[in-house]
């Protein structure tokens, strides 16, 4: 099934301007790093929704959401609106971390829709705009709180490339050449990967509870509930709530990072609450951010916040377009339990959908989906993309099909995605 038979017809200057889907100005002048572009060769021009338009007229169902970043879709209305608003009446952009009127209705936004009514007490840090930035702050306030120096990690995880963060990422692909350089950090299995499952409480007790291990306490336990580009594996609440006890036992600290699977995307705002756990830092990036403007926050619990003044810092800490989408989309989104409960939907819809019709191994929650294709992954997401969906790889070799579309997506056009990837993993898999 197709959707790239439909044209603009409000064709812009940038459509005329870079038509070329040869994409010359990007081969010739930006950096060999780049790698969505490569997945995806075309200009893209503007996009609506979970639509995204190319230069050429082609529209593409957007089954990858700025790697999680537009969990409420490309411009929505009603955070645009408030964007624009910003903008027209002189209203700050950078701001440092003065304090502001944009930063006091997003503050005022979180507290009341989604700190109180999850009975939650942190303090937010808002760090520069990477995700990765917001890591290195929780490393670094946990080594200061513990005045211990070694972190507990993951394999499969995925922290950021930032020094600290990166020490904390598993795959070696991004550490290359630098593992000489990194902060120590001890990875242990995780209790799902593609290995199978593993006792992990159990390792871990022995490494922290033995004497003679070779392994002092670390400060900190940092953790995804569920791993996004590890695979999408999903930590179980047993599991998580096994792990706050034993951290509270041993006065280690627990992070979550809740930068790709936070702000709704398992069906509820953090995905961490159907354990029943709080974690003593957490931190949010990705679509705290409203509709894809970079923002980064470390939630800390009130006890922890030892900092000093300016004793973490950051430039670009203060985006007052961020706060002020960010407002808007908890304002709009999170002032019931709609959007959770619509995600949850989804989910049984699409675990269901792909089991019956991909029939290979599919993982995920409410709309953040994992199928495993191994080798055939790849041509699969070639394939969606040629069929009009965008649908990024993931996982060990990159060998899963990652599904993220925007929680905010119509059922008809969710479907319509959903039917692409079972065509196409049925083709390639042949």
């Amino acid at each position: 099934m197709s959707v790239s038979d439909t044209t603009i017809s409000d064709t812009t200057i940038s459509d005329t301007a870079f038509s070329d889907t040869t994409s010359t100005i990007f081969d010739t002048t930006e950096s060999a790093v780049r790698s969505y572009a490569r997945s995806f060769p075309t200009v893209f021009t503007r996009a609506k929704g979970e639509w995204l338009y190319a230069a050429d007229g082609t529209r593409y169902l957007d089954f990858l959401s700025g790697a999680g970043s537009l969990n409420y879709g490309h411009n929505p209305e009603v955070i645009t609106r408030e964007v624009i608003g910003h903008l027209a009446n002189d209203g700050l952009v950078h701001g440092l971390d003065l304090a502001t009127s944009a930063k006091a209705e997003f503050l005022d936004a979180f507290r009341r829709y989604v700190l109180e009514p999850r009975d939650l007490t942190y303090r937010v840090q808002f760090c520069s705009p990477s995700g990765a930035s917001a890591v290195e702050a929780a490393l670094a306030l946990a080594c200061l709180v513990t005045r211990r120096g070694t972190i507990v990690a993951f394999g499969g995880g995925f922290h950021g490339v930032t020094s600290g963060a990166l020490a904390a990422t598993a795959d070696g692909f991004f550490k290359e050449g630098l593992r000489h350089r990194l902060p120590a950090v001890t990875h242990l299995p995780y209790p799902d990967s593609p290995l199978g499952a593993f006792d992990t409480m159990d390792l871990l007790r022995r490494l922290v509870e033995d004497p003679g291990s070779g392994v002092e306490t670390p400060a900190a336990v940092l953790l995804e509930t569920v791993q996004g580009e590890g695979g999408v594996y999903s930590a179980p609440d047993s599991f998580l709530r096994d792990l706050r006890a034993f951290c509270d036992r041993h006065e280690i600290l627990l992070i979550v990072d809740d930068i790709q699977a936070g702000c709704g995307r398992t069906g509820h705002f953090f995905s961490f609450e159907p354990a029943g756990i709080r974690p003593d830092l957490v931190t949010l990036a990705k679509s705290i951010g409203g509709s894809g403007l970079p923002m980064a926050l470390l939630l800390i619990a009130p006890e922890l916040d030892v900092w000093k003044p300016g004793q973490h810092s950051g430039t670009f800490r203060g985006n007052q377009l961020a706060f002020t989408a960010g407002a808007a989309a908890l304002r709009h989104y999170w002032a019931d339990d709609a959007l959770a409960a619509r995600v949850r939907e989804h989910d049984v819809a699409v675990g269901g959908f792909l089991r019956r019709r991909v029939r290979r191994p599919v993982r995920g929650k409410g709309l953040m989906w994992g199928v495993e294709l191994n080798e055939a992954a790849a041509a699969t997401s070639r394939l969606c993309f040629e069929r009009g969906l965008i649908v990024e790889t993931c996982g060990r070799g990159r060998g899963v099909l990652k599904l993220l579309p925007p929680l905010t997506i119509e059922p008809d056009a969710l479907m319509t995605g959903l039917e692409i990837i079972a065509d196409a993993a049925e083709e390639t898999l042949r």
